[in-house]
């Protein structure tokens, strides 16, 4: 075992993602506010506190069934996230009543694979909440896809979704890796290397083509920026922002929720990713007025 690969250096990068996903999280849900919009447009944070959503939530349980198992216990991770299950943390309808109906004893295996009409969600909701995921296997981007694979069903079954969840977990040990993350371009390249043909890919082959434009606006009209919620609609738009500024965690969450769409979810995927890498950790000022992990987990961990 190399200490790369230990349990407590996995646990600590997937904490300091998980700590950069939940900051992402709590200040882009911020400027859902619309007294709060003024201060976007000049890239000035809001008073604290802020508190986290869904993504944030889901991400806790993914990093302790990490801690408990050291790897994805599907079952496990199903219970977690229906235990903790917080309807105000603005849940979609659908996985809000999945979510229910596991905690009251229901199987999550029919409750995911039943949702609409059987095709299973495609939503953004498996990608938001994997970027600790990757962090913790940063000696290993393959394991990472496999492990976020497994993690996507109890919830997410569809293609896109479980796609865009394996991109993101690959995102995210690629810029955590021991030896520093690689150039925009390889790390976009890299991460549709390993996963399969999609919509998420071909948009991630658009991404890493646009990671020479200046604007913003102009990538997500292309790519979009969550205004559907699909998998397929966030996570390119959200690694062609953490691509383009790893490192700098203020100028990729800047980037990422001045274009508007799912800016809780967008700036929780970049600040996850940036957060695995070494350099990338968010200011502690921002830190400090980010609502406290749940102590569920930090006891877990």
């Amino acid at each position: 075992m190399t200490p790369d690969s230990s349990p407590d250096d996995r646990l600590g990068r997937a904490l300091a993602s998980l700590r950069g996903l939940a900051v992402g999280d709590a200040l882009g849900s911020q400027f859902f506010v619309p007294a709060n919009l003024p201060l976007l447009k000049h890239r000035e944070v809001p008073s604290g506190p802020w508190q986290w959503t869904d993504d944030t939530e889901m991400a806790c349980s993914v990093v302790a069934v990490l801690a408990a198992h050291h790897r994805i216990d599907q079952d496990a991770l199903a219970r977690s996230f229906a235990e903790h299950h917080d309807f105000d943390r603005g849940y979609g309808p659908a996985v809000n009543r999945l979510l229910r109906l596991v905690r009251e004893g229901g199987d999550w295996r029919e409750l995911a694979s039943a949702l609409f009409n059987g095709q299973g969600s495609w939503g953004n909701g498996a990608a938001m909440r994997i970027a600790p995921l990757g962090a913790w296997y940063a000696d290993d981007p393959e394991q990472a896809t496999h492990q976020a694979e497994i993690s996507a069903y109890p919830t997410h079954q569809h293609r896109e979704a479980v796609v865009g969840s394996m991109a993101v977990a690959a995102a995210a040990a690629l810029a955590a890796a021991p030896g520093g993350p690689p150039s925009p371009e390889a790390l976009l390249e890299d991460v549709v290397a390993l996963i399969p043909k999609s919509a998420v890919g071909a948009g991630l082959r658009r991404a890493r083509d646009m990671l020479d434009y200046g604007d913003a606006g102009t990538v997500a009209a292309v790519l979009g920026c969550g205004r559907r919620t699909s998998a397929h609609d966030t996570v390119p738009f959200a690694l062609w922002s953490a691509a383009r500024a790893l490192g700098d965690y203020e100028r990729a969450f800047w980037t990422t929720a001045q274009v508007g769409g799912d800016v809780d979810t967008t700036c929780a995927i970049v600040g996850g990713v940036l957060g695995a890498t070494k350099a990338g950790g968010p200011p502690a000022a921002w830190l400090e007025r980010t609502e406290d992990l749940p102590d569920w987990m930090r006891a877990s961990a």
